[in-house]
């Protein structure tokens, strides 16, 4: 006799398009994956399930109520706005999210930017393949600024697990380190300097957000903002796409304000083909893949499997409602 639950991954496949396996769910779930499930077929395809895995996948107050046998949701991300976290507990089911796996990813995609402006390797090996390095009268040639981190000023907004480690990088880099986070954690190597927001703009050669996307934080980034930023600093943005306003920084971006923005987040994604920053200046976006590294994902699988695991034993872990 089969005594396992019905579970049901709605949305797998940016987590495991193919070089992943889900082998523990498998052996202790009657298990059913969908790499994509459109709204209208979220009710359809969860409703026999006990247990419901998501990645951004929304699961509504009224969705939930379509969903009788639902005991329990597991997200595949540490994010979970699309999930109605007050309903799923009114019903007593709770919510596990995957805490903490992507910090050293998204750190190395932070300097993976900056190096881009530092370094513009991506401009040089294209001007090579071009054939200038073959008509140089010289050994060399450059037609961009270049330049050293070291001495310059990296400003950190919010102060978690991700940004604390790209403050440790920064430092490697011989970067002076201003960090602002209201919530006043101040766990860090004493050469990092905690300060207000005033002085991160004003002082930082680079800017690098890492705040949660709350009330205060939406559209944080604005006019406002970037007036009271070096002109010529740089923008990255790791964070949430809403955490800034597109249009602003894009009109920074052409007039030279900023020199160069940064970012795998955008406010709509995938974006509306009229983003103001497709076509702004000195723009490099990436497709929200800073979580993405192979050895980033096994990570997140590993922990999905242990909140899986407690949730059978009776005692689940990492839950957010």
């Amino acid at each position: 006799m089969n005594n396992k639950k019905n579970a049901v991954i709605l949305d797998g496949y940016t987590e495991n398009p193919g070089d992943l396996n889900w082998d523990y769910l498998e052996s202790v779930f009657n298990l059913t994956v969908y790499d994509r499930t459109p709204k209208d077929s979220v009710i359809e395809r969860a409703k026999d399930a006990e247990v419901v895995i998501v990645n951004k996948v929304a699961i509504t107050r009224e969705i939930l109520e379509k969903l009788p046998k639902l005991e329990f949701v597991a997200t595949l991300a540490t994010g979970f706005n699309q999930l109605d976290t007050v309903a799923l507990r009114e019903r007593n089911i709770p919510v596990s999210n995957i805490p903490s796996y992507s910090t050293n990813a998204v750190a190395q995609t932070v300097f993976s930017f900056i190096l881009e402006f530092t370094n513009r390797i991506g401009h040089y090996t294209d001007s090579v393949k071009q054939g200038e390095w073959s008509k140089c009268k010289d050994f060399c040639y450059w037609n961009t600024p270049l330049n050293e981190l070291s001495g310059k000023t990296l400003g950190i907004i919010g102060f978690g697990k991700i940004g604390r480690r790209v403050s440790e990088i920064a430092l490697a880099f011989n970067m002076n380190v201003l960090v602002y986070t209201p919530s006043g954690k101040k766990e860090a190597d004493e050469r990092v300097k905690f300060t207000t927001l005033d002085e991160v703009q004003k002082q930082s050669d680079y800017i690098t957000l890492h705040c949660p996307l709350t009330e205060a934080t939406n559209e944080l980034v604005n006019k406002e903002f970037i007036s009271k930023m070096k002109a010529g600093a740089a923008l990255i943005n790791t964070a949430r796409g809403a955490v800034i306003n597109e249009k602003d920084v894009a009109e920074a971006l052409d007039s030279g304000k900023l020199s160069y923005f940064g970012a795998d987040v955008l406010s709509t994604e995938p974006p509306k083909e009229d983003n103001p920053l497709l076509s702004a200046k000195n723009t490099f976006i990436t497709p929200h893949i800073a979580w993405a590294a192979f050895e980033t994902r096994l990570r997140l699988l590993e922990i999905l499997n242990g909140n899986i695991k407690a949730f059978l034993e009776g005692s689940p872990i990492n839950v957010v409602n």
